[in-house]
């Protein structure tokens, strides 16, 4: 029994249907108590600044988020005792404002992007002596991929070898902590970031856009080590939303837009290791979903040979935060 729902912090990885002579995995997020990757920061951050004495009980978080960090920090602020005001772009979905809405935070949406957030969260700290986190460079948030999201990878691949991390990016904490984490153990291994097309602050594209949720801020993080990422892929926001739908109707994964391009970004690494490998297509067998979930035994499962190149990638949280996107809907012909 767990003591605290802070406790239950961690998450599957789980395999997906993958280029011919490929592997590859997703950590799915949502299966953290807050619904997202974001959990892991956001009680890191938090219990940084406990230990650091700079948040104390009476006092309240303040944090600018495109969604799921606030949320993060609103559950985690509530199971802890604090009030938390979240300031988010407006034009975020409806969803995300319930979530945070729901564990008694308060809201406060801005016009513009992340950077607009930003501004106005420096005000309320100056202005009422808020206690701001700062995800963008507090060196808790890849910290807390380091020592959760990475170790439980290399717990989970058990004696395999992972070839690639492929990861969206938005603070940089998760690419960035899981990446130096997985390196130690897999030093020859990938490392490759993702952007939104419209947003290519690292491969010199267009920038400005912010239509994908949780990914692409407009700007370099500074938690992002660049120096870890061996390529960047870009992805366009109508692709991502396909492959959600397909992820949700083909495979019973339930995920929103950056989850959608991280999995097209990793299908492509995949496909170019498999190929640079000279893999047999039929080398690799598919995910297998035939469990039996009144037999106490372990599913039997065909292995997956060594030679299969394994890529890793994230599910970043439920579908369920951008039904009134439409994203999920039928597209127009």
């Amino acid at each position: 029994m767990k003591r605290g729902i802070l406790e239950t912090v961690g998450s599957p990885l789980v395999q997906v249907q993958s280029p011919p002579g490929s592997t590859v995995a997703a950590k799915i997020e949502s299966k953290n108590p807050g619904g997202s990757a974001k959990d892991r920061p956001a009680l890191a951050m938090v219990e940084a600044a406990e230990a650091a004495g700079d948040l104390e009980p009476g006092d309240t978080i303040v944090e600018p988020t495109s969604g799921n960090t606030g949320i993060g920090l609103s559950m985690v602020a509530a199971a802890k005792g604090y009030d938390i005001t979240v300031v988010m772009p407006a034009s975020k979905s409806p969803e995300r404002r319930q979530i945070m809405n729901a564990y008694g935070a308060d809201l406060e949406l801005v016009e513009g992007n992340i950077s607009a957030a930003k501004d106005r969260a420096d005000e309320l700290e100056a202005e009422r002596g808020f206690v701001q986190v700062r995800q963008f460079e507090n060196p808790a948030n890849p910290d807390a991929h380091y020592h959760t999201t990475g170790a439980e990878i290399i717990e989970q691949v058990g004696d395999r070898t992972v070839d690639a991390l492929v990861a969206g990016i938005g603070t940089g904490g998760t690419i960035s902590g899981t990446g130096r984490r997985l390196k130690e153990a897999f030093p020859d291994m990938e490392v490759v970031g993702v952007e939104p097309e419209g947003n290519e602050v690292l491969t010199g594209g267009k920038t400005g856009e912010d239509s994908f949720q949780g990914m692409g801020p407009g700007f370099v993080s500074p938690n992002l080590d660049r120096e870890l990422l061996d390529d960047v892929e870009v992805v366009d926001l109508e692709s991502a939303e396909a492959e959600c739908r397909r992820l949700a109707r083909e495979e019973g994964i339930l995920v929103g837009q950056s989850s959608g391009g991280s999995l097209l970004a990793a299908k492509r690494v995949a496909e170019r290791l498999a190929e640079e490998r000279g893999i047999d297509p039929e080398t690799c067998p598919g995910p297998s979903n035939d469990v039996n979930v009144l037999d106490e035994a372990a599913p039997d499962h065909e292995p997956i040979p060594d030679e299969c190149p394994l890529v890793v990638t994230v599910f970043w949280d439920s579908g369920e935060r951008y039904m009134s996107t439409g994203m999920f809907d039928e597209p127009e012909e």
